[in-house]
């Protein structure tokens, strides 16, 4: 059965809920709108403007039609738990939540990082990779190329910051002359203040070390790039997707403060030759396009219809082994090895004159 619906759960789309994730999840529901009909259904706050989970599941059947997108890391297993019998597919951004999932549920991973996460975790699951997509200002008004001076010399975002940038890096840059901009609060146009910056740090290691999960897929520092920016960034987790070190970014509190400081001068003074390959960056923009997206989506929806329609004609799914499972066989496995191994011993003949 083809899908006409998909339903995108989030907790709430007012301030209090505003972030990365709510950002990514409205926008991929008004792109998918394009390929079939989309909701915004929230499941904590109720609001004028979205469906209530609790009213949807109280006044509606199961519909084989209906996809259900589950993606906020903590409460996706109880989401899963109440939307049992429906059709549900998880968006998975950061990893590490340490839940598994059940076999009817596919991964729709937005990262390399986290799709290898849940490739060993769920091999058996359906598992597609949907990259983020860059909203389309930035590919439009992003300055890359320009070659004029830029006002701001080094930008540094505080949120997600580690304390070696805010309380060692930047007051060291600030000493050595350069203007240092450090963005706290709301920012009406991000585009504009990335376009009249030279270097832009992003350093997020620390932060998701201290959560226990993954960064989920670093737009950030993509941005800063689509910007024309010089980027020095952190590597962990799905900034590895496109952080090539030296080539596309910089690594960030590397070894020594005095060598970040004097790499960061040198990229300030000489931008073009701290600059990424502008075919590699616009490569890496095209993948993350609007346009890729829509595509990808295209074409993994069109896999779950076909696995939705083989379940209805009561084909069953394949399950992952538990770890503990596999540990367990592994361990028999060389019990069993080391048992082979020992010598078999002759039974004891009877002694002469007994």
């Amino acid at each position: 059965m083809v899908t006409t619906l998909i339903r995108f759960l989030v907790p709430g789309t007012s301030n209090r809920f505003r972030c990365g994730g709510l950002s990514v999840e409205l926008q991929t529901a008004r792109l998918v709108a394009g390929l079939c009909a989309t909701e915004v259904v929230t499941y904590r706050q109720r609001q004028l403007d979205s469906p209530f989970l609790d009213d949807c599941l109280k006044a509606e059947k199961p519909d084989p039609s209906v996809l259900w997108i589950v993606s906020w890391g903590f409460d996706v297993p109880g989401l899963i738990r109440r939307l049992r019998g429906h059709r549900v597919a998880y968006h998975a951004h950061s990893s590490g939540y340490g839940f598994s999932l059940p076999p009817n549920v596919p991964v729709l991973a937005v990262s390399r990082n986290t799709l290898g996460y849940w490739g060993a975790r769920a091999p058996r699951n359906s598992l597609h990779l949907l990259p983020n997509a860059l909203d389309e200002a930035w590919l439009k008004r992003g300055a890359r190329g320009s070659t004029e001076l830029r006002p701001i010399d080094v930008l540094v975002q505080a949120r997600k910051c580690s304390p070696y940038v805010l309380n060692q890096l930047v007051p060291a840059l600030r000493s050595s002359g350069l203007i240092v901009e450090v963005q706290t609060g709301w920012v009406e146009d991000l585009v504009d203040l990335f376009n009249q910056s030279t270097v832009y740090i992003y350093d997020s290691a620390e932060y998701w070390r201290s959560r226990g999960v993954s960064e989920g897929f670093g737009l950030p520092p993509l941005e800063a790039l689509a910007s024309g920016c010089v980027v020095f960034s952190s590597f962990n987790h799905a900034l590895s997707d496109y952080a090539n070190p030296g080539f596309t970014t910089h690594q960030i509190g590397c070894s020594s403060l005095v060598f970040d400081q004097q790499r960061i001068i040198s990229a300030v003074n000489a931008p073009q030759q701290w600059s990424a390959d502008p075919f590699v960056i616009d490569r890496l923009l095209d993948d993350c396009s609007e346009k890729m997206l829509i595509s990808r989506w295209k074409t993994s929806l069109t896999n779950l219809d076909a696995l939705n329609a083989l379940q209805m004609d009561g084909h069953p799914y394949l399950k992952t082994i538990p770890g503990w499972r596999l540990r367990l066989r592994d361990w028999l496995g060389r019990v069993a090895t080391v048992v082979n191994r020992l010598p078999v011993w002759p039974a004891s003949s009877k002694r002469k004159g007994a």
